[in-house]
C-alpha cells in the first residue's frame, strides 16, 4: 500500500516561479496530505503555461508514477488561468465528485467560488485535483476531500476490498 501513496504538488504561479512571492500553497498542500499517510515524491512551481503544465502532469504519471498529483492555482476566469485547459489534454476521464465538494463547501464562505473551474481527474492509475492557489483556499478545499482521497488513490491501483464502512 505504501508505494501507491507517492503524491506530488504542482504549484502553477507566474509570480512564485519567479521567485516573486514564497509558495506557501504547496507548502501546506504537501504537510496536509503527509498528515494524511502521503509520501510527497515531487513537488514543484510552474508558470501559468499550458503546455509546461501539461508536460509537468504527464511526466509525473507516465515516468515518475505517482499516484495523487495536487495543483494550486489557475482555476479561475482570468486569461493567465489554464490549469483547467491543461487538464483536459491530460486526464483521461473526470471525477467531478471532488470539485463539486469543493465548490459546495467554499460557497459557504464566498460567492467568488462560483467561478472556479477547478477539476479532478484520472490519468492512467493517478488522480489529478486541482486546488485554488491561495493557502487559505487550499486549506478550505484540500480538508474537504482529504477523508476520501486514500480510498480513492487505493481504488485506482486495484484495491478490492469492499467500499462500505
Amino acid at each position: 500500500m505504501e508505494n501507491m501513496l507517492g503524491a506530488g504538488v504542482l504549484t502553477l504561479s507566474d509570480k512564485a516561479s519567479r521567485g516573486e512571492r514564497i509558495d506557501e500553497s504547496g507548502r501546506l498542500a504537501a504537510e496536509m496530505l503527509e498528515g494524511e499517510g502521503f509520501t510527497i515524491l515531487r513537488q514543484e512551481i510552474v508558470p501559468d503555461d499550458r503546455p509546461k503544465i501539461i508536460e509537468t502532469l504527464q511526466e509525473w504519471v507516465d515516468n515518475v508514477g505517482l499516484s495523487l498529483i495536487v495543483t494550486s492555482g489557475g482555476t479561475g476566469v482570468s486569461p493567465t488561468d489554464v490549469t483547467p485547459q491543461a487538464m483536459e489534454e491530460v486526464l483521461d476521464y473526470e471525477v467531478p465528485g471532488f470539485a463539486e465538494a469543493m465548490r459546495a463547501e467554499s460557497l459557504k464562505k464566498t460567492p467568488h467560488a462560483m467561478i472556479s473551474r477547478a477539476m479532478a481527474g484520472v490519468r492512467g492509475t493517478c488522480l489529478i485535483i486541482n486546488l485554488p492557489g491561495s493557502p487559505r483556499g487550499v486549506r478550505e478545499n484540500l480538508s474537504v476531500i482529504l477523508p476520501a482521497l486514500k480510498h480513492a488513490v487505493l481504488k485506482l491501483n486495484g484495491d478490492t476490498s469492499d467500499c462500505a464502512t
